[in-house]
């Protein structure tokens, strides 16, 4: 396989990022990324832009991309090559992350969803969670902008909760509605806050038994993998169901579905050629 390079745009409910790949064989670097909330802009414009920047960061010319790869709902992007479905670039984007990940969960804005793969990165099961955004980025920024706490504070607070409060409803509607009923009794934030983020863990760790991920490691990603009282949260919830899962998280975790188009960009432009040559 010749050096190429190749892009992955992923365009989610609430943010968009798109990372360059150097490709050689089984040899990858990784040259840039960019990120960009949405927040009410047009996405398809802002990715063009994300995607410019990232590119004169990154010095490489447009002109040089071999294949560009979308993934999430940027199906219908003018410039990509080719479209990847999202468990199919965040399984291989979670492989990247950690290589001895077998199993991916993401959790994005609007759902969550898990996804088993195998050591190549093929998806061999996946589910998604229901409609219901209590399992969701979103829900959490509602409650934090209730609580009146910033968004990159929710984690750090929830690690400090002492007698963490039940959330019953699975509903992000009635679970507000506990939200505020628990503050005119004078539960704190950081108990609060521990026991959403317990509610939600057991959904997803019960989400990641169905589709018989019961052991090693789980790469989380999406929006919600960088807060820290929600991984310790998924832990605990799996010790609670009886499996032998660690979930963990990278820097980079947003980047996963990104990362999965570009990488597996570069798969179907290589098999591509080949079939070319052999014709």
């Amino acid at each position: 396989m010749s050096e190429l390079i190749t892009t992955g745009v992923d365009i989610g409910s609430g943010c968009i990022k798109t990372v360059v790949f150097k490709v050689n064989g089984d040899k990858t670097e990784w040259l840039g990324k960019e990120t960009a909330r949405i927040r009410n802009r047009d996405p398809f414009q802002l990715t063009t832009e994300a995607y410019d920047s990232m590119l004169k960061n990154a010095g490489v010319n447009a002109k040089d991309v071999a294949y560009v790869a979308s993934t999430g709902d940027a199906e219908n992007l003018k410039f990509a090559t080719g479209h990847f479905y999202s468990m199919t670039t965040h399984g291989r984007g979670g492989l990247y992350l950690n290589p001895e990940a077998r199993a991916v969960l993401d959790i994005g804005a609007l759902n969550g969803r898990a996804i088993r793969m195998d050591g190549s990165g093929k998806v061999l099961s996946y589910k998604m969670t229901s409609q219901c955004a209590s399992g969701s980025g979103q829900f959490l920024e509602n409650i934090a902008r209730y609580l009146g706490i910033a968004q990159d504070e929710i984690g750090s607070l929830s690690m400090k909760a002492d007698d963490p409060e039940k959330v019953s409803s699975i509903c992000a509607v009635l679970a507000e509605t506990d939200v505020i009923n628990m503050v005119s009794r004078g539960i704190t934030a950081s108990n609060i806050l521990k026991g959403i983020h317990v509610s939600m863990a057991v959904r997803l760790a019960k989400l990641l038994k169905s589709i018989g991920a019961v052991e090693g490691i789980v790469q989380v990603t999406g929006g919600l993998a960088l807060d820290t009282g929600l991984v310790a949260a998924l832990n605990e919830a799996a010790e609670q169901e009886k499996v032998n899962l660690v979930a963990v998280a990278n820097p980079d975790s947003i980047y996963a579905g990104a990362i999965g188009a570009a990488l597996w960009g570069a798969y179907r432009h290589e098999k591509l050629a080949r079939l070319g040559q052999a014709a």
